[in-house]
């Protein structure tokens, strides 16, 4: 680690902001960890992830902003009004509102990078806090035009520190890639499983790995998810709109009953078929890319 960033703040102490804190920790950052839930504060102490922050600590070199979408730049204005740190970045799964919302309270541009690690946004709880949780993993960074490079090096140390690799993205261009691997699958998948809440054990019993590996995602904090997918709303309306299409057409053909059918829904199920695999040749080659990096961790 270099000596650009020796000391930061992390405020919110879910499952990403704690996993940040450990990865600092444990790249020999002195971190200090603040969250308005004492007890979740105290839990993200008692993992290693730093100390609770106190005001007789100097400015940090970073602050960490780590709350949910609709936090992040009353935090920010609140963070930099009382000086907790030189240069500030954010954490939160949508970058478009939170940047225009930023500088329209008059945030601090100059020392404010927008960034958002791709590893998920929190789970329930802080099981889910890991070191290692974006190792291998991009981080996109959403500078201003204005944004200077002494900002820039101290978030590519807090980058580096978490064993990820910078992905510079406009805003507008983020949420909607986020809205397309993320946030729309994570609502379909979230949908799905509802509609096994209140079934019986032994109906559910009879489901194979594939449902549940498929609908895994939904397992995810449902009150960040909502802040997450109010915060951009259109982009994943756009990629439901298109998925709603597709799915009245196949129940349309169904419901036609024709001999017909097979032949029609071959197309969209071997294009499904298509895209699984383009996914998992991804995962299989980027596991392979971050094999290495990971050992040496």
């Amino acid at each position: 680690m270099t000596t650009i960033l020796r000391t930061a703040v992390v405020i919110g102490c879910g499952t990403t902001g704690t996993s940040v804190a450990l990865a600092l920790t444990a790249a020999g950052v002195r971190v200090a960890l603040s969250d308005d839930d004492p007890q979740t504060l105290a839990e993200a102490v008692s993992l290693g992830a730093g100390t609770a922050w106190s005001p007789a600590l100097a400015p940090a070199d970073l602050v960490v902003v780590a709350t949910a979408p609709s936090a992040v730049v009353d935090t920010l204005h609140s963070a930099q009004s009382r000086g907790l740190g030189h240069v500030y970045t954010d954490t939160a799964a949508v970058k478009d509102i939170v940047c225009a919302e930023a500088e329209l309270r008059g945030c601090d541009l100059k020392g404010y990078v927008p960034g958002h690690p791709l590893a998920g946004p929190d789970a329930p709880g802080r099981g889910g806090a890991d070191a290692g949780r974006f190792t291998g993993r991009p981080w996109a960074v959403c500078p201003y035009e204005t944004t200077p490079g002494w900002a820039l090096e101290t978030v590519d140390a807090l980058i580096e520190a978490c064993g990820a690799h910078r992905m510079d993205l406009a805003p507008p261009l983020h949420d909607r890639v986020v809205a397309e691997l993320s946030h729309a699958p994570h609502l379909v998948a979230a949908t799905l499983a509802a509609r096994f809440a209140d079934s019986s054990e032994a109906f559910l019993g009879l489901a194979d790995d594939g449902l549940r590996d498929a609908l895994r995602g939904a397992g995810g904090d449902p009150w960040l998810w909502s802040d997450v997918l109010a915060h951009n709303a259109g982009p994943v309306a756009d990629v439901l709109d298109r998925i709603v299409g597709q799915l009245a057409r196949a129940s349309a053909i169904l419901r036609e009953g024709d001999a017909c059918a097979p032949l029609e829904l071959a197309p969209a199920l071997q294009q499904g078929r298509r895209g699984q695999r383009a996914l998992r040749r991804a995962g299989e080659r980027r596991t392979m890319r971050d094999a290495p990096a990971a050992g040496r961790v």
